[in-house]
């Protein structure tokens, strides 16, 4: 599978959004296959790892985020999800689960109902190591600053209104992949 044919295929036009997906998800990309080759005893499908980092955000252009030229008519936190329903309609059920569980630190049930957020009712936490990996690397990169990697102290901010089982999370990656 060609993720670069994905992507063109939902951005077709070179323009800056397309150019901000791309530097931001060649940017995960990198930082994902680094931890991989950091962490060999966690035997990491790097062939995966690359292809999900560079489709992770594939539903932005479904969302409201004008500052990212984004013009869809979705809350942005809605990426995710219809990220997930592409790669599910192009037949990639497992680069699907990365698409949706990559959000903040992932999203659980109770913190959706809690806090009514517009995605659907379900567990969207990363589980496999590779979904987890791509999560994690996608925390030290915004799509406002391209190629600029936050510290671990910025990315764990960042996390911070994602409430404490992010943070949890965050702080877990943390120990097993740094």
């Amino acid at each position: 599978m060609n993720p670069l044919e994905i992507i063109d295929k939902y951005y077709p036009e070179a323009n800056e959004l397309k150019h901000i997906l791309l530097t931001h998800s060649r940017s995960v990309a990198d930082k994902a296959l680094q931890i991989a080759r950091l962490h060999p005893e966690l035997s990491l499908d790097t062939d995966f790892l690359y292809e999900g980092a560079m489709l992770h955000d594939i539903g932005i252009f479904l969302t409201d985020a004008p500052d990212i030229f984004c013009l869809g008519d979705k809350p942005y936190i809605c990426h995710g999800y219809l990220g997930a329903d592409l790669m599910r309609a192009e037949g990639y059920p497992r680069h699907a689960l990365v698409c949706e569980r990559h959000t903040g630190a992932g999203l659980t049930l109770k913190r959706i109902m809690e806090q009514n957020l517009p995605v659907p009712h379900r567990e969207m936490v990363p589980v496999s190591l590779e979904e987890q990996v791509i999560c994690f690397a996608d925390k030290f990169y915004s799509k406002t600053k391209l190629d600029k990697e936050k510290s671990v102290e910025k990315a764990r901010k960042s996390l911070e209104k994602h409430g404490e089982d992010g943070l949890a999370r965050f702080d877990h990656w943390c120990e097993l992949f740094l």
